[in-house]
This record gives structure tokens, sequence and C-alpha cells, in this order.
């Protein structure tokens, strides 16, 4: 069975920027506030974090919904883990999500200071150096025949593409400009001399990009 590398969900301004500058602990986003990011996500019913009932349904709900389908391990920067920098000057930081993270498989975070694994809830995170392809075959390891969803940030996607490793892509392009930031592209159609690409606008104001190997 093939087991391909995906970008899910992955939301950028119209101008291509996936974070905005001045990342810190308190900011992850940096000067961007995620809202303006994740907005069309967290308006869905699909919606992983609702508490309270409703939420919209249709073509952003179905990305939602497909987010942990077939997914059987995660690979994630440092930065998205938590921004911070050097050495691991405190292991009692488990990251940003509480005690039950949303990915439910393990997780792999690239890092040049490796630090021991942790388990929370049904997430194990394990903290690993290497190269691309690599990390993406002890990922693969542990996926143990489903797919592995390659979380960003915008650095990590990056570099995957540059490797020729990434299988499929969902951009969520979102009707703002942000002017300056982390930038995964100019222009989408920087990816198309290796992947088809199908635009899909949604009544939100998204633009759903998704991308596939030629």
């Amino acid at each position: 069975m093939t087991q391909l590398l995906r970008v899910q969900n992955f939301s950028v301004s119209s101008d291509g920027f996936g974070a905005g500058e001045g990342q810190s602990f308190e900011r992850p986003f940096g000067d961007v506030s995620p809202e303006r990011l994740f907005a069309w996500a967290e308006a869905t019913a699909g919606w992983p974090n609702r508490t309270d009932p409703g939420g919209s349904r249709g073509l952003d709900d179905y990305f939602t919904r497909d987010f942990a389908h077939n997914i059987g391990a995660e690979i994630m920067g440092r930065n998205k883990f938590g921004p911070q920098r050097g050495p691991w000057n405190d292991h009692e930081w488990l990251g940003p999500w509480g005690d039950e993270p949303p990915f439910h498989t393990p997780v792999f975070v690239l890092t040049h200071h490796e630090r021991p694994s942790f388990t929370l809830s049904d997430t194990t995170f394990h903290f690993v150096g290497g190269g691309p392809a690599e990390v993406l075959d002890q990922a693969r390891k542990a996926a143990r025949g489903k797919d592995v969803r390659l979380g960003g940030g915008v650095a990590t996607v990056r570099q995957f593409l540059e490797a020729d490793l990434v299988d499929t892509l969902h951009v969520a392009v979102v009707p703002e400009r942000f002017g300056s930031g982390l930038r995964l592209w100019e222009s989408p159609d920087e990816l198309l001399d290796r992947f088809h690409l199908e635009v899909v606008p949604s009544p939100s104001g998204v633009r759903h990009h998704l991308f596939w190997r030629k």
C-alpha cells in the first residue's frame, strides 16, 4: 500500500503568508491573530474544539472532518510544537494542547536538540533530528500503513516540498493580505511543475487549493 505524505487544512493569506512576524511564546503566529487564518475551520460543525452545537456544513466542513481520515502519524517542526529555540531548558513544557492533543497518532517533532519522547493521552511525541527523508521513513513505520500528515509550520512544509517528498496538499487561502511574515509561496503556480492543481471556492470566501502529484 502506498503511504502518502499529506498537507491538510494549511491556511495562508492571499499573499501567501502562513504566520506573521515577531513570533514568540506568547504569540506563536507573530503579529497575526490565528483567527484570521483559521476562522473558516473554527466556524464548521466538524471543528474538533467546538464546545457548542451548530456550525457550518458544506465544503469547509468537509475538509475539517477529513483531517484525521487515514492518518497514522504526523510530522511537525519545532516551531509548531512551541516557539522555543536552542536547547530544551524546560522539559515540563509539553506543548500548547493540554492533556488531550488533537493528533491521536505518533508525532515526530523536527529539532536539532533532541529530548526524551513523552505521551499525552493517545499521542506520543518523538523529538528527532535528521533530514526530511529520514524523518519521513520513521513516521511511515510508525503509521503502520496509513498516511503521514505534514503539519507545518511554513518552514517545515517548504523543507519537505524542496525535498520533493510531498504527495498531496490542501492549502486554504483566506481572503486577507498580511504583507509580511513567513511565506509559503509567492504564487501557487510555483508548484505546477510537479503538481496538478484544482481551486475550489467556498461561500466563506476561502479558496481551497488542492494539489496532487503529477
